[in-house]
């Protein structure tokens, strides 16, 4: 097919998004090379995020593009080798295995921390914020870390396992708010390095683990944006190594991005430039990976929240660019621009979500009273 049946074919579909190809609206699209419609026909998203990266294409509002696309179902248009790919590996082997589980830490979290200081809050937490009452970026980490410590029930003298501790900042507010003891893991050196300096002076210990390597009891759990990088073939293991480290009386929140449907795989795009071997979990697949451990108290839904947490990064991070370019390239602007944006069409579009789930092994004697 000639390039310019493919744009014709491209355009008819696109109208059921409202988009325009080389339209004067913000959200249309602007072809810069038209081989970009072989290269997505024949790769799908993935053809699509790299022809962006190259410079192949643009759009005034990435975001909203994408969320356009999205209610459309028009990525659902496109079934790439690549996708069949991913599909087929996540099948066939375990992607998340104790022995791949710092691949992520090496590709994605210790790529530089000057750029995750200058795209994130104050306190450095790379996870949906709750912006319910919260007009900034900070206000709205710190009203998700207080929201959690609530739902949690922290108390003084407690014990805390912090499951994917990031950079230390969820440890810390726990530790300076609560007068709990702390002990983070992360599966990145850099994360781990950083974490140990900002929580100095606090009973807080970081470690660099996997969470199939912990040992020792808690009398409560968390894990905030650590959950997608479990994979389906580890679900119940991921949980019934909660249950052993959990406290008979003890809670656990798991904050998670999920998805609509069941699947096995992620992005091809993201597998290979953002998130490797990580994957979205539906609510069936969280609910039945922890029946038989855990007895569900409270699951809350604030996806919409991740849209605005997502623009609040993309624009510090082109405000910090010309601080931190000397480390990166254009083409790395440009990935990281397209990462943060088309995840924010996706949560508008609704087809991701962010949920914070609280469970506990046995169910309180007076019943789970939840703040919002």
């Amino acid at each position: 097919m000639t390039n310019s049946r493919l744009r014709k074919y491209t355009e008819n579909l696109l109208q059921h998004a409202d988009v325009v190809i080389d339209g004067d609206r913000p959200w249309d699209i602007q072809v810069k090379n038209k081989n970009l419609y072989r290269r997505v026909f024949m790769q799908g998203s993935l053809g699509f995020g790299e022809a962006y990266m190259d410079g192949w294409w643009d759009s005034e509002s990435l975001d909203e593009l994408i969320s356009r696309l999205v209610k459309a179902q028009l990525d659902d248009r496109f079934k790439s080798i690549a996708l069949m790919m991913t599909t087929l590996k996540a099948k066939l082997f375990n992607r998340q295995s104790a022995k791949r589980a710092y691949q992520v830490g090496e590709k994605h979290y210790d790529i530089g921390n000057d750029l995750y200081a200058n795209m994130l809050d104050s306190k450095m937490i790379y996870s949906c914020g709750y912006w319910k009452e919260a007009q900034t970026l900070d206000e709205a980490q710190r009203d998700k870390l207080e929201l959690t410590c609530k739902k949690l029930h922290l108390e003084k003298g407690q014990r805390v396992l912090d499951i994917g501790c990031g950079w230390g900042g969820s440890a810390r507010y726990m530790a300076e708010n609560y007068g709990v003891e702390v002990v983070g893991i992360t599966i990145s050196s850099e994360q781990a390095a950083l974490a140990k300096e900002n929580c100095r002076h606090l009973p807080i210990e970081i470690l660099v683990k996997d969470y199939r390597e912990m040992q020792g009891c808690f009398d409560r759990i968390v894990s905030i944006g650590m959950f997608e990088h479990v994979g389906y073939k580890n679900y119940r293991t991921y949980f019934k190594t909660i249950e052993k480290l959990l406290q008979d009386d003890g809670l656990f929140l798991l904050h998670t991005i999920g998805t609509n449907s069941p699947s096995e795989h992620t992005d091809p795009w993201i597998d290979r430039y953002i998130f490797p071997n990580g994957m979205l979990p539906s609510a069936q697949q969280v609910s039945s990976a922890f029946e038989d451990y855990f007895i569900l108290e409270d699951w809350h839904n604030f996806g919409p929240d991740y849209d605005k947490t997502l623009l609040s990064w993309h624009k510090n991070f082109n405000n910090a660019w010309p601080e931190i370019k000397e480390n990166y390239d254009d083409r790395f602007r440009r990935m990281w621009s397209y990462y943060l944006l088309a995840s924010a069409g996706s949560f508008r579009a609704r087809k991701n979500q962010l949920w914070q789930i609280v469970l506990s092994k046995q169910g309180l004697t007076d019943g789970y009273h939840f703040p919002r």
